[in-house]
Formats: structure tokens, sequence, C-alpha cells
């Protein structure tokens, strides 16, 4: 099946060189010609494990090509996935500027015969009637013109997007039509059916996923309510966790009894930090923004978004806690990008602790082991170190502050070494404190 994808960010490129390598011949468009350039001979602007492989793969194949015009790629199409951007307004409302740009473009070029437009986006719920509309406008009076319109949300998890794809759990598609649903059906068949003619790259013994045939609106809320609980069971951990340190329990072992109960399960109840990315923010807020414009309350969609703010200020006061005067003082942390095996720096804790403690007059140095690039472009002031152990040399503290496997690992008997102070500060709980007394160093954990 000839594809078109639209929009080569993070989801976008994932779909594109996932689809490739299940048989499809797929074209991807952006409308970015240094990014496309890049794209066309192997480099990526993104750092995502087993992408640039998978890509590369493709390209020698030619079953992946990309563009900048769309014409071509959207003629030749049977199906068309937009996958542009939708960052969150200061009201909390999806802004959906790039989505009616790439579908009005791409609507200009629709000719004759059927194809079936797929919102990949995450868009605000009723998008799949406006985005038919814009198709409509923009096609105008050609003849023979035939289209549907899509929800197919993705649930892509950074660090583990191609197992996500080729492995999900499952693949929600919302339509009314049945030639829409036969598309989607043939589309997907390789996954449904977990058979990949050129290779499993990333064997996951998941299984086959769930298809779920539903409407449009309901897929459309089927992905802002899977994020919202997603961030609503992290912000309740982190709620517990400061219940814990008042009463001396430890949370990692309340989540342990917890998790036991299949009811709940053991995942999203890691307590530390808090949540980041691109998505739970901006997912909660815009489900909360159109909640209220229906007139619904959103009371714990509200506190879900404060828990997860609180979680970043309490890391700051517990520095202040144990250095007081935090002016003057050095402060390194361990991991930038919001969780690890990416460099995405989105709505990343460790930056907003960071911009804090610039502000009370910190010097704060760091180390991650991909997101550094990225980082200095939000935050040049923080000094940057090409190990960790010259980002800890003279720290008054460090904080773990994104569990990347080779931060957790470190010798912290040669971090201890090079430290002015002997605070370290786990906001992951992801570090052995029998490790680090006997480095003697002092772990200040969250809620334990």
């Amino acid at each position: 099946m000839n594809i078109c994808v639209v929009g080569c960010g993070y989801v976008g490129l994932v779909t594109a060189a996932c689809l490739a390598h299940i048989g499809h011949r797929v074209t991807g468009v952006d409308v970015d010609e240094d990014k496309v350039a890049a794209l066309t001979v192997g480099q990526l602007h993104i750092y995502e494990p087993g992408l640039r492989e998978l890509v590369q793969q493709n390209l020698l194949t030619d079953r992946l090509a990309f563009h900048c015009r769309p014409a071509r790629a959207v003629e030749s199409a049977s199906a068309i996935f937009i996958c542009v951007g939708t960052p969150p307004k200061p009201s909390g409302d999806a802004d959906t500027s790039q989505v009616e740009a790439a579908v009005r473009a791409m609507g200009g070029y629709l000719n004759r015969g059927y194809k079936v437009v797929v919102n990949k986006s995450t868009v605000p719920i009723g998008s799949a009637n406006w985005v038919a509309t814009l198709i409509a406008e923009a096609a105008g009076a050609k003849q023979g013109v035939s289209f549907d319109v899509v929800s197919n949300p993705e649930f892509l998890r950074e660090g583990s997007a191609i197992a996500d794809t080729l492995h999900p759990d499952r693949i929600v598609v919302g339509t009314d039509s049945p030639a829409a649903l036969e598309v989607m059906r043939r589309l997907y068949a390789p996954i449904v059916e977990q058979r990949f003619p050129h290779g499993d790259p990333c064997p996951a013994g998941r299984g086959s996923p769930h298809w779920m045939e539903t409407d449009p609106t309901s897929a459309e809320v089927i992905k802002y309510a899977s994020n919202a609980f997603l961030a609503t069971k992290i912000s309740f951990i982190n709620e517990i966790a400061n219940v814990c340190e008042a009463v001396g329990a430890n949370v990692k072992e309340v989540s342990r009894g917890m998790g036991l109960d299949p009811r709940i399960g053991p995942q999203f109840l890691s307590a530390g930090l808090g949540w980041g990315g691109s998505c739970f923010r901006k997912d909660v807020s815009a489900l909360a923004y159109i909640a209220r414009e229906y007139g619904c309350t959103t009371r714990i969609l509200d506190a879900t978004l404060a828990v997860n703010e609180d979680q970043r200020a309490r890391v700051v006061r517990k520095l202040q806690g144990e250095l007081q005067i935090l002016k003057g003082k050095t402060i390194t942390l361990f991991g930038l990008s919001f969780k690890p095996n990416t460099d995405d720096c989105r709505d990343s804790p460790a930056l907003a602790i960071a911009k804090r403690l610039l502000e009370l007059g910190c010097k704060v140095k760091a180390h991650d082991p991909r997101a550094e690039a990225v980082a200095a472009q939000e935050v040049p002031a923080i000094l940057m170190a090409d190990d960790p152990i010259g980002a800890a040399t003279d720290a008054d503290a460090v904080v773990l502050a994104t569990e990347w496997p080779e931060l957790v690992g470190l010798d912290y008997r040669q971090v201890a070494s090079v430290m002015r102070g002997r605070l370290v500060v786990d906001a992951r709980n992801a570090l052995d404190p029998r490790k680090l007394a006997a480095a003697g160093l002092k772990l200040v954990g969250m809620g334990r």
C-alpha cells in the first residue's frame, strides 16, 4: 500500500519507518527542508533506540522516502497520516494550527479515487469532523474526490517507540465508514497478525494486539483519557510518597504492595520527580479545557497537574533543607532528559529544577548521556560535563534527576571522592541506599 505521512517529527518518523518496515511504500513529508535533506541520507534529528537503523534500512530498500512537497505522495497514497504537533496554548487548549496547515496543503492535492486520511496527531475532541470540513474546502470543486477521516491515536512511549508500534497493546480505529475500516485492516494486518516479512527489529513477546473499532469521537477521548489516567496514577503515588515521608513509611514498599493487586498493577507506581515530556501535561490540560467548555468540572485533572508541579519544587526544598542557603552552592544534575533512552527535554523536570536553582543563585552543572545539546538550547547557563565524574567535581550536592542506567550504576565511591559535599538527592528512588552509605554519601530520597 502507498502511504503518505505528513510531519516527520517524533510520531511521524517512527510511524513512517515502522509502516515501511512491514512492507508498505511510505513517503514522509515535512516543511523543514533541512530535516528532509538529513533524513534522505539517514541522518536523524532525534534519538530513539533503533530508529536510525530502521530508517536507513528502509531507505536502502526504497520502501521509505522523504520529500518537502506533498503533491506526488498525496496523489499516489491510499492512506495519508497526519502526524504534526499540537502544542499547548497558555489556556491549556491544543494549538491545531499545524494540523490545519497540513490538512489544507494535503487537501489541495487530492485527486480522483478514494483515500483515507488518518488523524495520528493528538487532536481536540471532534477534530475528525473538523478535518473532514477542511479537506472538503481545500479540495474545492474537484470531480471524483472521495475520502474518509479516521481517528487512529498513537500510544508510543519514547525510548520504546518501535516496540510500541510493532507490538502494541491495542490499535484503536475510530470511523463510521466501512470502506475506511477495510483500508485500515489491510494497512495494519502485518502488525495485528504479528508477521514481519523483513524481520522483527525488537521482538517483544507481547502477542497479537487488541483491535478496537469505534466511532471517531470515542477514539479521540480514548487517547486523552489514557494519558490523563497514567499521569494521575503517577501524581497519586507521589502524593502517597509525601505521606510516607511524614509518617516514616517507605513508598517503594507501599508501591510494591499496591502493585501486587491485579486491579492496580505495578506500572506507573514509581514515586519520584513526577512526569514530563511532550504528552502528559499537554493532554491533561487539553482534556480539562475541553471539559470546562462543556460545563464539566475537572477536580482530579487539576489536582494531577498541581501535584506534579509540586514534586519539582519538593526537590529544591529538600536541597534547601539540607544545605540551607543555596546561593553560591554548586548543584550537579545527573540526567536532563525527561526520561531515560531519549534526548527529549520537553517539560523535563530536570530542566525545571535547573532553572529554579539558577534563580536561587546556584552554579548548576550536569551530565546526560544523550540530551546535553538539546538541554543547552533551553537552559544555556547549565555547565555541561563530558562525563558524570566531571559533573560531580566540587559539587555541594548531586541530584539524580533522570534514571539513566549508566547514571544509576555509577561507582558512587568515585563520585564521593570528587564532590565537595556529601549530599545526593535521589529524585527517582533508583539508587541503592546501602551503596551510597558505603561511599560515605548522605542519600535523600522521595517518600522513603
